[in-house]
Formats: structure tokens, sequence, C-alpha cells
């Protein structure tokens, strides 16, 4: 059975380069859980784990009594999550006035009703509370523009400049205020200078 591997079927809207581009991303299903706060704090560590979980609950369901109808083996997605302000008035460095959305992408045979059953056997297995939180969404993306940011977290808002620029150099512009992040390594394995992360957000050509 071949195993399906985003870092290479999907390659243009995970690993993008270290300078930004367009790209037009498809829609696809995730769980999700929408929070507010300081992301280094329990309840983002708790959401974050609880997606985790249920994901790999789908992603070994091979191995269950019942294998889901279409199953194929794959690769689990790596976490992703939209950032807004509660307050535009307040500093966008301020971690406590940061609202979120993270999610994980699922495989194209998760349906509804697995999704149910997938929250029932986690919650068994790895009670959380916060796998009752979570959602199942289509997101459609379409036109964006993105770009893989080395380094730490705090240090974003230069790769951000430099999309702004490529955007108004080449004939787009930004039309929402949140943008996406894509984490392709671990923060508590990974030195923050080492980090590698996705940054998108939605254009529209001028």
């Amino acid at each position: 059975m071949k195993k399906v591997d985003y870092k290479t079927d999907s390659k243009d809207i995970y690993l993008p380069k270290k300078t930004p581009v367009i790209v037009t991303v498809p829609t696809i299903s995730y769980i999700m859980i929408d929070g507010e706060g300081d992301p280094n704090g329990e309840a983002f560590a708790q959401a974050t784990a609880a997606l985790y979980s249920f994901s790999y609950a789908v992603k070994m369901s091979y191995k269950s009594k019942d294998v889901p109808k279409g199953y194929y083996d794959y690769i689990v997605f790596p976490l992703e999550g939209v950032w807004d302000l509660l307050d535009y008035n307040l500093s966008h460095t301020d971690k406590n006035n940061l609202k979120y959305t993270i999610m994980i992408r699922q495989p194209d045979f998760l349906t509804m009703e697995l999704f149910q059953r997938f929250i029932e056997e986690t919650t068994k297995k790895k009670p959380n509370p916060y796998l009752h939180k979570i959602e199942y969404r289509t997101v459609t993306e379409g036109l964006c523009c993105q770009m893989l940011h080395m380094g730490s977290y705090d240090n974003e808002p230069e790769s951000f400049k430099q999309m702004e620029k490529f955007c108004q150099d080449n004939g787009y512009t930004r039309i929402s205020l949140t943008h996406k992040e894509i984490y392709l390594s671990d923060p508590r394995k990974t030195e923050p200078n080492k980090l590698k992360t996705v940054l998108r957000f939605q254009v529209e050509v001028k």
C-alpha cells in the first residue's frame, strides 16, 4: 500500500521556498479548535494534544476491527493555526490578545460519521476536555501568498514584510488581517533559530 505523504504529494502548499510565492490552496477538510490567549499556556497545549490524539486514532484505525471504508496509509499532517487579534487597538505582540483556530488536516476517507466515532473512541482511551471542542470543517483558502519562515516565531513580522512587498510589486492585495501558520518543526525539540514555519495569507489580484 502506497503511503500518502504531504511532503511530496502537496509540496507546493506545505514546503514553500524562503521567498514569497503565490499559490492556490484547494478545499481541505480539517479538525479544529477555536481559542484565545497566550499560546504558551495550558489551554493551547491541551487543545493541541486533543487534535493530535484524534488524528493518530484515525491514522492507526487500520488496526481496528472496523477499518474505515476507503482507508489508505498516510503521514499525519502538521499542526496549522489561523491567527487574529481580540482587540485591534492593542499590540499584536501581546500574546494574551491573540485569537486562534488550530487545526490538523484529515484524510479524504474521514466522514462525519467516522468523526463522531473517533471522538468517542479517543475520549475513552485518552481523556481530554478539549476533545469535545473539536469541530470537523472544510476550508477553502483559495489564492494566497506564502513563504517559509526560518527562525523564531517572534521574528515572523520580518517575513510578513517581505510578503507584503512581494504582493505590492506583483499586483496582489492582501484581503484578510488574519494569517495562517503551518508548523513544520516541533518547538519542544527544535532550537528557535532552526524552526520552520509556513506563513500564508489570502490575496486577490489588484
